[in-house]
């Protein structure tokens, strides 16, 4: 008996249980279907679900399930492509300027790169060396003094050049020397190999200096690399600037080499060779071209008369022949004899 009459009381508190949520739930129907209770209910509504299930950074839902840092991150994205954005549109319109520039100077850019690719088959990596060797030479047109390059940066020069393979001495090499510049700073200086992943700066003017995580390039000075190439990023440890270099940041095993720079000096003027004269041709005008050419002239002849005397007796009627004497007008000094006379008569 007293096992079913707690039973009994059991089963009625949870009708009694039941009940009120039902009557809950109508409520809350009721309150929802008529306005001026729903309005009653909103402030509270509203709390409620931005504390507990607004997607902010501040809510307790967000910071349990990760949602808030994942808003977080999206709205720095967000900010990145914008200035992203800005940034590109100036890079366009001041890359469209450089070249309105470079064609209204008439400005010589470098020369096009044309190289040989090569694998790398053997490393010498040592305190005092660091070379590398790779299996193209002189054969597959690799120059002495090319310049080795790998899809980070710089590597280093050939040193040494067989038909079939290249020495290269990498600029990491405690014995490189490479005069580079800062990209932004402008300021220049010399690369000295210090290990396998770095090099020192050296010879830094007094007045100007690098500026914190910049590019640093090869400078072109001395004609024995190219202008611009790209060699690492420098960063400052304690008094000395320290260069990373690129090329260990992205190795494949393959370098590019390409011929080193050739400026050809300028001869002094004493020395240059005479121009050779060229004679100029006489030109026939057209009119005179149209005339025909003169003809040579023959001697003229003058006829002298020269009265002959008459050997018939005076009863004869006196008869005068004229007989020419020819002169020719080139000679003057010549005599012209006269012809024999002709007697006439019955």
């Amino acid at each position: 008996m007293a096992r079913s009459g707690r039973s009994g009381q059991k089963s009625g508190a949870r009708r009694v249980t039941l009940g009120i949520l039902i009557f809950g739930a109508l409520a809350l129907i009721v309150a929802q279907s008529a306005p001026q209770i729903a309005n009653f209910f909103v402030p509270t509504r509203t709390t409620i679900s931005d504390r507990i299930g607004a997607p902010s950074d501040t809510s307790i839902w967000a910071q349990v399930s990760g949602q808030a840092d994942r808003e977080r991150r999206i709205k720095e994205l967000e900010n990145e492509v914008r200035d992203l954005a800005r940034y590109k549109a100036a890079a366009i319109s001041m890359a469209e300027r450089m070249e309105t520039y470079e064609r209204i100077l008439n400005l010589m850019g470098e020369p096009p790169e044309r190289g040989v690719t090569a694998r790398i088959t053997t490393v010498i990596d040592g305190p005092f060396a660091q070379t590398v060797l790779a299996n193209a030479g002189s054969r597959q047109g690799v120059v002495p003094g090319a310049v080795a390059m790998n899809e980070g940066g710089l590597v280093g020069r050939v040193i040494q050049l067989g038909e079939r393979s290249s020495r290269i001495l990498l600029v990491s090499n405690y014995q490189s020397q490479l005069p580079v510049l800062g990209e932004v700073s402008g300021v220049r200086a010399i690369l000295q190999g210090k290990d396998r992943d770095r090099g020192v700066l050296k010879d830094l003017p007094e007045e100007a200096d690098f500026i914190e995580g910049e590019r640093i390039l090869s400078s072109g000075e001395g004609g024995a690399y190219p202008r611009g190439l790209v060699v690492g990023t420098v960063s400052k440890q304690g008094s000395e600037w320290i260069v990373r270099l690129a090329m260990r940041e992205h190795s494949s095993g393959y370098v590019r080499m390409i011929a080193p720079p050739d400026i050809v000096e300028p001869v002094p003027e004493s020395e240059l060779p005479p121009e050779p004269v060229i004679a100029e041709e006489t030109k026939t005008p057209p009119a005179a071209a149209a005339r025909p050419a003169p003809q040579p002239r023959r001697p003229a002849v003058t006829q002298t008369p020269v009265v002959a005397a008459a050997s018939e007796p005076a009863s004869a009627p006196d008869t005068a022949q004229t007989s020419t004497v020819q002169t020719s007008e080139e000679d003057p000094n010549s005599v012209g004899l006269p012809a024999a006379p002709q007697q006439g008569g019955e």
